[in-house]
């Protein structure tokens, strides 16, 4: 990947995998009907993003559910960005996720972002194309069944226009269009253990790291690398 030309853009796309990582060594399953792929793109490391790499698997959440929510007649199927890299059937279950690496070389960042998510594969968990069935049979519609190869286009032609906005004018001009469709919103949380003080979520602040307020602290920052978030029993643990 170092020695490709900058213009030249490259993208890996699976059918299967056997071997998938997730955060923190995580295992990540990988079955048949999913979209699986990996991009390499290069962002200046004196840009806007380039100051704030972190906010790279944001945009790739929010490319991914826009590459279903942005279709005409596909805007209100439920799917959503959990903080930091996952998305989400509501704030139910989990259907996809992102895994951004980079490496730095001299003034450049080389990045590589995983995505997965599923489309057609109703084990183990739902499918986006579960999801178009249900809203079909709720609100009588007759939305067609998505591909992963149109999936997986459309997220990257989504991401490739986020990237641009967030050069052009950093955080604020795409956290509203995240915010839209992230599971957060209002939610009150408890800090380290169940038993641990209660906060409100706020937003994520420029670097894209959680901001929680904990009543009579004021509001703080919760690094992804060092927390995971347990939504079901709505806490964010620090990782040992």
């Amino acid at each position: 990947m170092f020695k490709l030309p900058e213009e030249m853009g490259l993208i890996a796309i699976a059918v299967r995998q056997t071997q998938g990582k997730g955060r923190g060594g995580n295992v990540w399953l990988s079955p048949i009907g999913c979209a699986l792929s990996t991009l390499h793109i290069t962002i200046p490391l004196h840009s806007n993003l380039g100051q704030r790499i972190p906010f790279i698997q944001h945009l790739v959440s929010l490319a991914v559910v826009e590459s279903v929510r942005s279709i005409p007649g596909y805007e209100d199927i439920d799917l959503r960005v959990k903080w930091p890299n996952d998305i989400y059937y509501s704030d139910l279950m989990k259907l996809g996720g992102v895994l951004v690496t980079s490496t730095l070389i001299e003034t450049t960042f080389h990045i590589l972002i995983g995505f997965g998510f599923n489309v057609n594969n109703s084990n183990p968990t739902i499918c986006i194309n579960d999801l178009i069935t249900k809203f079909n049979k709720e609100e009588g519609t007759n939305l067609k069944a998505l591909t992963a190869d149109c999936l997986i286009a459309r997220t990257v032609t989504v991401l490739e226009r986020l990237i641009d906005i967030f050069q052009e004018k950093g955080p604020n001009g795409v956290l509203p269009r995240y915010y839209k469709y992230w599971v957060h919103s209002g939610k009150q949380v408890r800090l380290h253990n169940e038993e641990g003080p209660l906060a409100w979520i706020v937003g994520i602040d420029d670097y894209g790291f959680l901001q929680v307020h904990e009543e009579g602290k004021g509001v703080e920052s919760v690094h992804p690398d060092g927390n995971s978030f347990d939504m079901l029993k709505n806490l964010i643990i620090p990782k040992h």
